[in-house]
């Protein structure tokens, strides 16, 4: 095993090393970009015939990647896609970067993590690395993924390596990106660590921490995640607790955050969004319970969270009948479909819970969101709509997601009257009287 780590350090060093990454979506193609761009030959792997051909036809889908630097990888060679994974006989280093969505009852579904590895296992050589950058529960990489691989007949530790290091990806961070955010590595054994943490240092720029097992990485993730959970559905409680006692809960945060000690920012909203915080921690929910153990504050978080939605209607129907005006058949218009601000992104949108519930009670929903042009929920196609001439026509607006694009104080003046859920209309000076906080 040794001669085979050499090996394969030496030509991650002398970056002749060839490397695939399997699934080319928000993760995955990011990734594949940056490997590319440090000098690697790539091969991105996908399902999709779609999303492949676009790729090499050099054209970008995801916000965080400039569109010129795909199209001069693809261009120079560096960069290729397929939807052929017998290719993976070809490179030495892969990483799957596929979805772990939950299922209809809030539990892991690893189908598209066992599914690559069975697609990746049929291909699987000597000296390869494999790497798991899915967010999964604690024990996915040692449990499911090796197993599959050693059906190869190759043996974990002493053929191949295998690895675990959680994508970090926070879509639209102009500060942070896949390139300059810390990475997190556990390997299978300590040859397996060495290795992958050798690839992600001769591509990325920011440090590389080393674990003890894949189990750790995984699980740092899932409580990355959890803390962003928890302090949100704090956040979301305390809304509710100060929109009862009058008070503002965005001016409690802001004093409390004056505190340089002790205490970090976390702001309520209509709900969680993304492919991370609404549904790792069921995860490791889910998980638990193979101990005889129930994660009380995880589940007690997610109760909050899940409300927050249902919450917002109730708030509007109540300041619609302030003006003796029933929800059924008022005209609502929200403002922002993306989960958050100034991107293309809707997975898990609150957006998509608030407008069930006002539709269930009987509200007419349109919205405007300049990077979401049209989506599908529940077999119902929507459309962006002109705010500025639904506007007139809306008995009240709703701030679901605060894009800076908006020009608010318009916004504030144009509605009879306004349900902020972001406090994008902090800043704004005249008619605040039309204003109603979260």
């Amino acid at each position: 095993m040794t001669e085979l780590k050499d090996e394969l350090i030496e030509k991650l060093q002398n970056k002749t090393a060839k490397l695939g990454v399997v699934g080319l979506g928000y993760v995955g193609l990011p990734l594949a970009v940056e490997k590319a761009k440090a000098g690697y030959e790539v091969i991105g792997f996908d399902v999709q015939a779609s999303k492949v051909e676009l790729i090499n036809q050099g054209h970008n889908y995801i916000g965080d990647i400039v569109d010129s630097d795909l199209k001069e990888l693809v261009e120079s060679g560096k960069l290729k896609a397929t939807i052929d994974f017998s290719f993976v006989k070809d490179v030495d280093a892969l990483a799957i970067a596929v979805p772990t969505p939950l299922d209809l009852y809030k539990q892991p579904d690893l189908s598209y993590v066992v599914n690559s590895t069975k697609s990746v296992a049929k291909y699987l050589h000597k000296g390869m690395l494999v790497v798991l950058e899915s967010t999964t529960y604690p024990g996915t990489t040692e449990e499911v993924c090796k197993p599959i691989l050693e059906e190869s007949g190759l043996k974990c530790g002493e053929d191949f390596f295998l690895a675990f290091s959680p994508e970090r990806v926070d879509p639209g961070n102009k500060q942070f990106n896949t390139k300059n955010t810390p990475k997190v590595v556990g390997g299978c054994t300590k040859g397996c660590t060495e290795v992958a943490a050798m690839l992600y240092r001769s591509i990325l720029e920011g440090d590389v921490m080393e674990v003890s097992s894949p189990a750790v990485a995984e699980m740092e993730k899932i409580l990355e995640n959890t803390f962003r959970n928890v302090n949100i559905a704090l956040a979301n409680e305390m809304a509710v607790l100060c929109k009862r006692m009058g008070i503002d809960v965005w001016e409690v945060i802001d004093a409390a955050k004056t505190k340089p000690y002790g205490f970090m920012p976390f702001y309520p909203g209509p709900g969680l969004g993304g492919h991370c915080i609404p549904l790792d921690p069921f995860y490791l929910e889910w998980k638990a319970k193979e101990y005889d153990y129930h994660t009380k504050l995880i589940e007690t978080s997610g109760i909050i969270n899940d409300y927050m939605p249902e919450f917002v209607v109730e708030s509007v129907m109540k300041l619609l009948n302030e003006k003796r005006k029933p929800l059924n058949g008022s005209k609502v218009l929200l403002m922002g479909a993306a989960y958050k601000n100034d991107i293309d992104d809707m997975r898990e949108s609150p957006v998509l819970k608030v407008i069930e519930h006002l539709e269930k009670n009987g509200a007419v929903v349109s919205y405007n969101d300049p990077y979401i042009p049209s989506f599908k929920h529940l077999k119902k196609e929507y459309k962006s709509v002109n705010w500025e001439e639904e506007i007139k026509e809306a008995d009240i607006v709703i701030i679901t997601t605060n894009h800076s694009c908006y020009d608010y104080q318009n916004i504030v003046d144009e509605a009879k009257i306004l349900y902020d859920t972001r406090n994008a209309t902090k800043a704004v000076k005249n008619n605040r009287e039309k204003i109603n906080k979260l």
